[in-house]
């Protein structure tokens, strides 16, 4: 670990150990049974171990924005930072998440390593979602684009704690969205999650923002959708965003 640390590395697997070390994979297990729970190391995912420095002793964990990138490469897996967790970046996050939302091409169970929540939402054409990267302690993390960041929020509004907050993160984000990136991104995304995004945006008071998808929703919306697509098939309808309201979305402000 001394050698990893002194060479900028925060993380190494067990067989990445017990090459270093030339010794029984008996003795490497016991070695990190007895360091994790003295808290100098970390388990995020069976044989991935991240090393804790004190200052993060009190979480048991390193912040997962610190370890995400290394356990993805580790899995050979695509990912981004998204919805609420992405928003912070853009100093969009009314609360603090309870959990880090990474996106993922398919469904994995959540990590939980002492304070540390990391939740997996699996997304159809993730290497479709454009990025950002920014920079942790640790190396860079890619973070979707505030555009993206939008769309997702309309679209996996149940992983956002709901609607309302969905608006009320939308109303900290428009500043940051560029109206053509967005019609842009969301051509590549269901037509109702545009029709959703409108609305709230709309609702949120970011009129300038929301003009533009008009024209992509007037062009591609077929069918009414519904604001809330686990809810009542009844509400009134938004005309401009083809949009059945069945559930009342208070953002705040």
């Amino acid at each position: 670990m001394d050698s990893l640390a002194s060479a900028g590395r925060n993380h190494f697997s067990t067989a990445q150990a017990q090459t270093a070390l030339g010794v029984s994979a008996d003795a490497v297990k016991q070695a990190l049974n007895r360091l994790s729970k003295q808290g100098v190391i970390a388990s995020p995912l069976r044989g991935f171990y991240v090393i804790v420095p004190p200052e993060y002793r009190s979480l048991r964990c390193l912040p997962a924005e610190q370890f995400i990138p290394a356990l993805m490469e580790h899995l050979g897996l695509s990912y981004y930072v998204g919805l609420l967790s992405a928003a912070q970046y853009y100093g969009a996050a009314h609360h603090r998440p309870q959990e880090f939302q990474v996106f993922v091409e398919k469904n994995r169970r959540p990590v939980e390593r002492g304070a540390v929540r990391v939740a997996f939402i699996a997304r159809k054409k993730l290497r479709d979602v454009p990025v950002r990267k920014f920079n942790t302690p640790r190396g860079t993390i890619n973070v979707s684009t505030p555009e993206a960041t939008a769309i997702d929020l309309a679209g996996y509004a149940d992983h956002a704690g709901g609607l309302d907050q969905s608006a009320t993160v939308l109303a900290e984000l428009a500043e940051q969205i560029d109206p053509g990136l967005l019609v842009k991104v969301a051509g590549s995304a269901p037509v109702p999650w545009a029709q959703r995004l409108g609305y709230l945006l709309e609702l949120s008071e970011a009129d300038q923002v929301a003009g533009p998808l008009k024209k992509l929703v007037r062009e591609r919306a077929r069918n009414y959708a519904l604001l809330a697509p686990a809810g009542s098939k009844d509400g009134e309808r938004a005309a401009d965003w083809k949009l059945i309201v069945n559930e009342t979305v208070e953002p705040e402000f």
